[in-house]
């Protein structure tokens, strides 16, 4: 699996928009990993939480007048939906009061990664994205700017290495996780698609075959690929055929993942996933629970 990765990055008032480097003491170790110049951590005072707030109320209207536009009224196939409820804090300290994106003790594993995971120290247009083999996890850089220029490798660890990644529901669209390495220390990331990064280290969320489907899966697969349960606005444009395979991933109790990628007549593409149990029935919530 491939996808972006990168420091994640405080939500609550007091951390928005920051990120932290600590020791197991809850020391400040930032200057000691030899990276380029950062911006420092400094928890915001009341004043200053006031106006995050405020803008954070701002921006949350958005999605709501797009949802308004776009008159999406499908389950699991709206165009824009609200903002996902980041629901309460797990962990004031790390959350609220902190916000470490690395926690290391001298010569742990987390203190070996690459500063360019860093969106406040790397270039505008630079990208890091994370490979999960079966052997590795492996850290990719790619600078836009550079056009065709394959990625380079910035950082690989073994997987046996990596003991957990969960995830972090504490936060912006539920895309945070923490990985655990074995010596203790641990990293806070953002990623793309993590209930399916998670599922994919676990083993218990794996890639399978439409021939690998029962026989009533197949059936609503080909159901939904004739006809895909989302509803467009004429000002967003009109669904053209699914000419894409599905995506298909299967859980350990049978159920597996079908993403579809629906073209609309002005250009975009929108994803529609439906969840079908093996007696070929579906809903949209097997994600949301995980």
């Amino acid at each position: 699996m491939r996808v972006e990765v990168a420091f994640a990055t405080g939500l609550a008032p007091p951390v928005a928009g920051l990120r932290s480097f600590r020791d197991t003491e809850r020391h400040d170790i930032e200057a000691q990993l030899g990276w380029p110049p950062g911006p420092g951590f400094t928890p915001r005072s009341k004043p200053d939480q006031v106006g995050v707030r405020a803008l954070d109320i701002a921006l949350l209207g958005i999605p709501r007048l797009l949802d308004i536009i776009a008159n999406a009224g499908a389950a699991g196939g709206t165009l824009f939906g609200e903002p996902a409820d980041a629901g309460r804090p797990r962990e004031s300290e790390n959350e609220v009061d902190d916000f470490p994106v690395m926690w290391a003790a001298p010569g742990d594993l987390a203190r070996t990664l690459p500063w360019q995971l860093d969106p406040a120290r790397r270039p505008k247009k630079y990208r890091t994205e994370l490979v999960l083999t079966d052997q590795r996890l492996v850290v990719l850089g790619r600078d836009e700017d550079k056009g065709s220029v394959p990625a380079e490798e910035l950082w690989t660890a073994a997987r046996d290495t990596v003991a957990d990644i969960e995830r972090m529901p504490y936060s912006e669209d539920g895309s945070d996780v923490r990985v655990r390495f074995t010596d203790g220390s641990w990293t806070r990331w953002k990623v793309k698609e993590p209930p399916k990064l998670v599922g994919r280290f676990r083993n218990d969320r794996l890639p399978v075959t439409e021939g690998e489907l029962t026989p009533e899966q197949r059936e609503r697969l080909g159901a939904l690929v004739a006809s895909p349960p989302l509803q467009v606005s004429r000002l967003i444009g009109t669904m053209l055929p699914v000419t894409e395979p599905p995506s298909l991933e299967r859980f350990s109790d049978g159920t597996v993942t079908v993403e579809l990628k629906v073209p609309l007549s002005r250009g975009s593409v929108w994803t529609v996933t439906r969840h079908l149990f093996p007696d070929g029935t579906d809903d949209v919530t097997k994600d949301s629970a995980r």
